[in-house]
């Protein structure tokens, strides 16, 4: 009881400068705040008081509109970037070179055997050659199980509401409907497409179809090719790649001799065997001591043309990329072509990307906030978007067509696809290709890293050898390799590269954030200033009358509270308590009143009897109600 008496005189102590009413505590703060437009409220007269009254109602709304952009546009988290150019030694780029075809044909001939067949038959049925000239067949009849996996076919679109398809193989219609004999003067135009069916047998099928007969056997033949080399062992595979010895002439780092020693090897779905200069998994990374052609890396490659699988590999030459170290090359979207017989030069500039993280963006600095799993972390590379990107496609395609791709690191304990086992890969692989819902999901699941490197690339290239010089360049280079006499090389088969940097400048480009903290304060106070000539102090006044309209409604509820109880006392004792006039009177009468007429004497006051206790005045008495108003003298 005595803490509660302490709290509610504590709250009038509080209270008792502003007022026990809300009306006086506005009048209050109108009357002694610093903010220009209330004190003009009170203090003018009736036409101006209204006036006063809608301009500070229209200015403070401007104010808390303002407010709300400034505030909106902070937590938007923008971002400004800027370039600066620095100079430094920098470290040499890592450097993946390979070949444009993955496999030698002579040592993979015997496993593409077959298709090699199928695709020279079917590719003399789309051409129609003339009687006689083409091949009566002189070979074995045709294993036609390969090709009724994945089929090509011919649609004729001439009623394009109900196109033809026909199939290569399947009757000699093909050849009779398609009018391309010589000396017909009509020709009716089919297009190639390749069928892909859930399962064999199915209706459940579609059709992709090309502008051009090249890319759909290409296309074809890759999807044919995958199931087969999907089914060969990974130390197969390296073995009929390239190797490093035969690919790899010759190699200069500035004035430093190298060999294919200094080169790591990695097998790469797209082409094979790669070889990486520089990668910095087993010693330090170089350094390029200045710019220029003769302090940057120089190579002579052979990429053997004449080995090349002719119906896979349509383009001859290497394929090169630069990156960082510790980086898994993605030759299929950021490499380029070295053309055969040709000197390259490649001028690199390095430009740095620094991006601020969350909230400012989504990215991430190692990937370890990616809810993806990266398929690329066996090559204990870093991570990257493109990483993510292709082990998402992974992930879904493990888990809807129950198998992996080819192209792709494979999750543990599954298998790649192949036509056997999975009859219906190649439809279900078309599918989540083309789905935009797919691309989608790994677009939002993947993050950009937050620091990248780049590096730009100026090309320019040559002949090479020169005629006058190619006798000599290509007898010394054969005698190096095959320690023969003989010329085994050719203009058709040789590259040379130059990759240097062209400058020692480098570009950082740097994100910061828009607004700040400090700009949003500032912002704040000026329109607050501005519309209401405000600052923060006037922000504490403001503060300070909402805590006291607290306090005020504090007591009222006390009091209002203090008052039901009352009332329910009431309710209960329905006798209204004697007054002190009769408090008296009874006080009388019990003794102490005079001798008069009608009263007794005093030695004839009757005694109380023995035992009895003698009346308690006190609790006669009227309590005074424990509410303290606005009037209570409390100090």
């Amino acid at each position: 009881m005595n803490l509660k008496k302490y709290l509610v005189r504590a709250l009038h102590r509080l209270q008792k400068g502003p007022g026990y009413t809300y009306k006086e505590l506005l009048v209050w703060y109108c009357d002694n705040t610093n903010t220009h437009g209330p004190k003009r409220i009170i203090k003018e007269g009736p036409k101006k008081k209204l006036i006063w009254f809608f301009l500070t109602l229209l200015f403070a709304s401007l104010v808390f509109w303002q407010w709300g952009i400034l505030i909106n546009t902070y937590l938007s988290y923008n971002v400004t970037s800027s370039l600066s150019i620095g100079f430094k030694t920098m470290k040499f780029p890592a450097v993946t070179v390979c070949n444009a075809n993955p496999f030698k044909y002579s040592e993979v001939k015997h496993l593409l055997k077959e298709l090699d067949r199928l695709i020279e038959a079917a590719l003399e049925r789309i051409l129609q050659p003339t009687p006689g000239n083409g091949r009566e067949n002189v070979s074995a009849p045709l294993d036609l199980e390969l090709w009724n996996q994945i089929p090509l076919v011919l649609i004729d679109e001439h009623d394009k509401d109900n196109p033809i398809i026909l199939d290569i193989f399947e009757t000699n219609q093909t050849a009779g409907g398609n009018e391309t004999a010589t000396g017909n003067k009509t020709k009716k135009k089919y297009k190639l497409a390749v069928k892909l069916c859930s399962h064999q047998g199915s209706d459940n099928c579609t059709y992709r179809n090309f502008t051009s007969a090249a890319q759909a056997v290409t296309e074809w033949y890759i999807l044919q090719s995958t199931s087969i080399l999907s089914k060969v062992p990974l130390h197969e595979r390296i073995r009929m790649g390239y190797q490093a010895e035969d690919m790899i002439l010759a190699c200069l780092y500035g004035a430093e001799p190298c060999n294919y020693k200094n080169f790591t090897q990695i097998y790469h779905p797209d082409h094979g065997n790669c070889y990486i200069f520089n990668w910095g998994m087993d010693e330090e990374a170089l350094n390029s001591s200045n710019p220029g052609a003769e302090f940057g890396l120089k190579l002579i490659l052979d990429i053997s043309q004449q080995d090349y699988i002719p119906y896979l590999s349509s383009a001859a030459g290497a394929r090169l990329m630069l990156h960082q170290q510790k980086s898994f090359p993605f030759l299929k979207d950021q490499g380029i072509y070295a053309m055969a017989g040709t000197e390259t030069s490649i001028g690199v500039l390095v430009d740095e990307l620094e991006r601020m993280g969350y909230p400012y963006s989504d990215c991430t600095m190692n990937g370890s906030d990616v809810p993806v799993k990266n398929l690329y972390s066996q090559y204990n590379t870093s991570y990257s978007i493109q990483a993510c990107l292709r082990s998402c496609f992974q992930n879904h395609m493990v888990e809807i067509c129950g198998c992996g791709h080819y192209m792709f690191p494979l999750p543990e304990g599954v298998n790649y696809c192949n036509n056997e086992d999975n009859p219906g890969w190649a439809y279900c692989y078309s599918s989540l290709r083309s789905s935009i819902k797919q691309r989608q999901i790994c677009i939002d699941s993947c993050k950009e890293t937050c620091n990248d490197t780049q590096y730009k690339m100026t090309i320019s290239m040559a002949d090479w050898p020169s005629e006058a010089s190619e006798d000599w360049i290509f007898h010394i280079l054969s005698y190096e390799r095959d320690m023969s006499t003989n010329v085994t090389l050719d203009r058709n088969g040789i590259i040379k590269l130059n990759i240097y940097f062209q400058e020692y400048n480098y570009r950082t480009i740097s994100e910061s954030a828009a607004t700040t903290i400090v700009w949003l304060l500032s912002s704040l106070g000026g329109q607050f200033g501005f519309w209401m000539g405000g600052s923060v102090l006037c922000l504490i006044e403001f503060g300070e009358i909402i805590i006291d309209s607290l306090w005020i409604t504090i007591i009222n509820v006390i009091g209002w509270c203090k008052g039901l109880k009352q009332r329910r006392a009431r309710a209960r004792y329905p006798d209204v308590p004697p007054t002190v006039s009769e408090l008296v009177e009874a006080h009388t009468n019990l003794g102490f009143q005079h001798e008069g007429v009608g009263a007794l004497p005093r030695d004839e006051v009757l005694p109380p009897e023995p035992g009895t206790p003698p009346p308690n005045y006190d609790s006669l008495r009227v309590q005074p109600l424990d509410v303290l108003g606005p009037d209570s003298d409390v100090e």
